[in-house]
């Protein structure tokens, strides 16, 4: 079975960044390869609706065979918010935490982003696990896409 990974809007716009690229291209080479199912919400549509035209360009152009929607539920803006009043990030990082909400209540293998300040970050990590772990839900992996990347055998 494919695994299953969320990536925020981040990783859209390193496809594009010189910083980003080298580790962004390969992974959306592989998901245009079918090795996995790419989960995307409102959230990322939203967020990339004022996205310079290449970047919308990246999004049409991954097949549907191999994306997934999820929708937005009470559930998700109850688990969002959690993460907000127990202080895991601030007010203002509320889509930030629909982004980490949206994978723990759909299963999803994991989040990509490149979001160091209120994502990809130890501390933070280590406040939304908990918090998905005291409600029922298993840790989600959030990941970089730096660590998709495949290495040859020599």
């Amino acid at each position: 079975m494919k695994q299953r990974i969320y990536i925020d809007t981040s990783v859209f716009g390193g496809y594009f960044d010189e910083e980003f690229s080298e580790h962004t291209i390969p992974l959306f080479d592989r998901i245009r390869n079918g090795e996995f199912i790419l989960l995307y919400t409102s959230v990322t549509q939203d967020e990339l609706e004022n996205a310079p035209e290449k970047v919308k360009e990246l999004v049409n152009s991954l097949k549907a065979d191999y994306t997934e929607y999820l929708e937005i539920s009470d559930e998700a803006v109850d688990l969002a918010s959690e993460y907000i009043s127990e202080k895991v990030v601030g007010q203002s990082s509320y889509a930030d935490c629909l982004h980490i909400a949206l994978p723990t209540i759909n299963k999803a293998d994991f989040l990509v982003s490149w979001n160091f300040k209120h994502i990809v970050n130890i501390q933070r990590i280590s406040g939304y696990n908990s918090i998905n772990i005291k409600n029922g839900y298993k840790q989600l992996e959030i990941r970089s896409p730096r660590e998709f990347e495949k290495y040859e055998d020599d």
